[in-house]
């Protein structure tokens, strides 16, 4: 991991300690609202923003990386919040919206942030909402940016495809008149031969230099 690209010097030192404070935050972009949540008590500050300590309540699936260039998902779950957060699940479009995992070290025996680094960024894109008397429980499935690769665009190369993407852009204009047009290549022209006078021969019986060229061609 100490190879990975983002790591800043603190996160590598960080590696090569003996102790380790891990703690991981969560945060979840919604259209009206950021829930920010981490796995400590008390509220944490990561890059000028505060995450409200879920402690336990919090859990994350394992986070697998590979050198294949394929989509690797996870899960993030959380118990027992209060209704604004309830109502963010039932009531906002969370499909694609944003989800961003952090991994971080804390300074031994404090809150304080010695170091953070992006564990996992995709699009949240399944939610499940499971009420019991103890509380709610909210299950987020997320997808790396990667699944993209496997979706069909639905797109061609085309003047209306392109005129769905930007309604300026004509350079697919032309492509349906491409279809059924006849392009000459490497045909000679009809009206091509040699110049006037014998045989092809300028006056003086020297040769036109534009019918050898002619030739040649």
């Amino acid at each position: 991991m100490a190879t990975r690209q983002g790591l800043d010097t603190s996160i590598v030192n960080r590696l090569g300690a003996d102790e380790q404070a891990l703690f991981l935050a969560v945060k979840a972009e919604f259209d009206t609202d950021i829930v920010r949540v981490w796995t400590g008590i008390d509220d944490l500050t990561i890059n000028s923003e505060t995450y409200t300590g879920a402690g336990q309540l919090l859990s994350i699936s394992n986070v697998e990386e590979s050198t294949d260039l394929k989509s690797s998902g996870l899960s993030v779950g959380i118990s027992g919040m209060d209704t604004t957060v309830l109502n963010l699940a039932l009531t906002e479009n969370y499909q694609n919206r944003f989800i961003t995992v952090y991994l971080g070290y804390l300074s031994g025996g404090t809150d304080t942030t010695v170091g953070t680094m992006t564990l996992f960024k995709g699009r949240m894109q399944s939610m499940v909402i499971n009420d019991d008397p103890n509380g709610s429980t909210i299950t987020v499935d997320a997808e790396n940016r990667l699944i993209d690769l496997e979706r069909p665009s639905n797109l061609r190369y085309t003047k209306e495809s392109q005129q769905f993407i930007d309604s300026t852009d004509t350079c697919f204009n032309r492509v349906q008149s491409l279809q059924d047009k006849e392009i000459i290549w490497g045909r000679s022209s009809s009206n091509t031969g040699r110049a006037t006078g014998g045989g092809g021969y300028g006056s003086g019986g020297v040769r036109d230099s534009r019918s050898v060229a002619k030739e040649q061609w």
